[in-house]
């Protein structure tokens, strides 16, 4: 196409016109968190709050869950991470009321409920702690892929854990992976958008 002899109003109409067809093949609102499709369509857990209270996915019904696997004596991701959840829900405003952030402990040997009690809502009093014994842990973390491991030291023992955090829409279906890098603002739209579709 020649555009030498183009009147300029006709021009910018047809240059305007191109950037609009642009827009319509880019998506209007997309995730920054990996899209995890139906690769945990199964996942659950049967664990005890840091209030005493049995919990499995199903009681969030409605929220957008937010979970994440850790321990409270890890020295950097963990509270790192439920830090960066606590800035989250100040983005959001008024729709963190539907939203839950749940840390699953993976150290149930020291994570007592009265330590959990005191960690967890020390970032925000909506977080919970959930805990269960080695074998209830272990099943929660096999359903979402989660991997852990206890490695000694001088002093008594770390562990090394998957550090991905999973966004599950308010049906009870897990549909993204984050990982701990992932900035407070891009969390925020995410979950926006879960709770924009409705599911």
């Amino acid at each position: 196409m020649r555009y030498a002899n183009m009147p300029v109003r006709l021009f910018f109409l047809l240059l305007l016109g191109m950037l609009a067809g642009c827009g319509r093949n880019t998506p209007s609102g997309h995730f920054h968190a990996s899209d995890v499709g139906d690769r945990f369509a199964h996942a659950d857990f049967h664990l005890t709050d840091h209030n005493g209270k049995p919990r499995s996915l199903s009681d969030f019904r409605g929220k957008v869950v937010v979970i994440f696997f850790g321990y409270t004596h890890c020295p950097d991701v963990c509270p790192t991470t439920l830090a960066g959840y606590a800035q989250t829900l100040r983005l959001l405003g008024k729709d963190a009321d539907r939203v839950q952030v749940l840390f699953v402990t993976i150290d149930p040997e020291r994570d007592t409920r009265e330590l959990l009690a005191k960690f967890v809502p020390a970032f925000d009093p909506r977080f919970l702690g959930l805990y269960g014994d080695a074998q209830a842990t272990a099943e929660a973390a096999r359903s979402f892929g989660v991997s852990y491991q206890k490695h000694p030291t001088k002093t008594g023992y770390t562990m090394d854990h998957s550090t991905f955090s999973y966004l599950i829409d308010t049906r009870g279906k897990v549909r993204l992976m984050a990982g701990d890098r992932e900035p407070a603002d891009w969390l925020a739209q995410d979950i926006r958008l879960l709770l924009a579709s409705g599911h």
